[in-house]
């Protein structure tokens, strides 16, 4: 389990040390920023929304690890999915880092992201870990203003 644990660790830092989709995207079409408090994290999500699916995402910002690799996980993740896609891999990855889902469900189901497991233990980086996924969600929804996590 240690080995496991040390592989999600390693991970979370190779993305917070070289983020993927890490850029303001030209021509985007939605836009949102979020900033969490608590830690300093900010980010902005950049979308371009054709057809309901994410054609392309990007994502600039600043923060701690955690947060900075799950924006860089998640723009991975929801690149190609319909609205209605990441709304479900949201909603799968915020019971994941909350702790709260169903131990039916297969971890596997969310791929790489899979690595914030361990993020339920420790409450107080669930706000870290889910930042720009509810900045995503506003993105998505149009919202004007900026996500919070308090």
């Amino acid at each position: 389990m240690s080995d496991l644990r040390e592989l999600y660790q390693q991970v979370i830092l190779d993305h917070s040390k070289k983020p993927r989709n890490f850029q303001k995207l030209e021509g985007a079409n939605r836009t949102a920023e979020g900033y969490n408090p608590l830690c300093g994290d900010d980010v902005t999500v950049y979308l371009q929304l054709e057809d309901n699916a994410i054609r392309n995402i990007g994502f600039q910002g600043s923060g701690c690890a955690i947060s900075k690799a799950s924006a860089s996980m998640m723009t991975d993740s929801v690149k190609g999915k319909t609205k209605a896609e990441a709304e479900v891999l949201f909603q799968k990855f915020h019971a994941l880092v909350t702790g709260e889902e169903d131990r039916t469900d297969d971890p596997g189901d969310l791929g790489k992201l899979a690595v914030f497991s361990g993020v339920s233990e420790f409450p107080i980086r669930v706000k870290c870990a889910t930042l720009a996924w509810h900045t995503l969600r506003a993105a998505l929804e149009r919202k004007e203003e900026t996500v919070s996590t308090e």
